[in-house]
């Protein structure tokens, strides 16, 4: 059983497993980095919750992570609960939060033609948040949005262990839409659809740019809180906060397994 005093600098929160890439990201960049994941599969998925339960939702999350693991900062690996509850979590507690917003800057940079595709959760793509960030910094650009909740369901429940074929399958409706809309670029504004974003490079080809925010997002987390090396810390590891059946828990230790993480269990 895990001692409930064990301590990780780095914590990651998100509403299921699309934040492991941000996790994997740090760590590749910091191999020493002590790291602790939390999914709030009680609640998953957030991307039909109202505001006022995902700022609940996230403030219980982050409640129980610090009462059992006290890190030093909380990636918040989801952009759906960024947009919607990042304000609310600085309001409520002391320590710093790194958010995960939709890469629509780097895309209005990047894009030539400035039509840009945003794929993400109904919650992300209806937010006021999301229409501030196109205001404020994409002007004179065409915004395609598609909400996929679909899509997000499909690889909560494993579809990153699937074929190829059947990924590729997964996406079509997406990139059919985008490229019907003649977008260049494509934000990929859920952290879910970071565990197949090969997939989306690839069926995309050289003609539009796949966009995402892990570069960004885990360098300022590293320019709040520099890595300490703690060789007493305990293994990386991964937690959801309820209880799981039998399907679900064998895809969360599938990819707790492929990011090297210990599997913790519900917390």
């Amino acid at each position: 059983m895990t001692k409930k005093n064990e301590q990780y600098q780095y914590a990651f929160i998100d509403s299921g497993t699309g934040g492991l890439p941000y996790l994997q990201y740090l760590h590749e960049l910091e191999p020493d980095a002590s790291m602790v994941y939390v999914a709030d599969n009680a609640h998953f998925p957030y991307g039909k919750k109202t505001k006022e339960e995902v700022i609940a939702f996230a403030s219980e999350t982050v409640e129980k992570l610090i009462a059992r693991f006290n890190p030093e900062i909380i990636i918040v690996a989801c952009n759906t609960m960024s947009v919607m509850a990042l304000d609310s979590l600085r309001k409520k507690f002391t320590l710093p939060f790194v958010g995960t917003v939709p890469g629509i800057k780097l895309a209005v940079k990047q894009s030539r033609n400035k039509r840009i595709g945003i794929l993400a959760t109904e919650r992300t793509v209806c937010d006021p948040y999301t229409e501030r960030l196109i205001e404020e910094f994409g002007s004179g650009c065409y915004f395609e949005k598609r909400a996929d909740q679909e899509l997000i369901a499909q690889i909560e429940d494993g579809l990153i262990t699937d074929s190829y074929e059947e990924k590729l399958k997964a996406i079509q409706p997406a990139l059919e839409q985008f490229k019907k809309a003649n977008t260049d670029s494509i934000i990929l504004a859920c952290t879910h659809f970071l565990h197949i974003e090969d997939v989306f490079e690839s069926a995309a080809g050289s003609d539009m740019q796949i966009i995402d925010t892990r570069s960004g997002v885990i360098h300022q987390a590293l320019r709040i809180a520099p890595c300490k090396k703690n060789p007493d810390a305990p293994p990386n590891s991964c937690y959801a906060t309820a209880a799981l059946d039998t399907h679900i828990e064998e895809q969360y230790r599938m990819y707790s397994k492929l990011f090297q993480l210990r599997w913790g269990g519900a917390l």
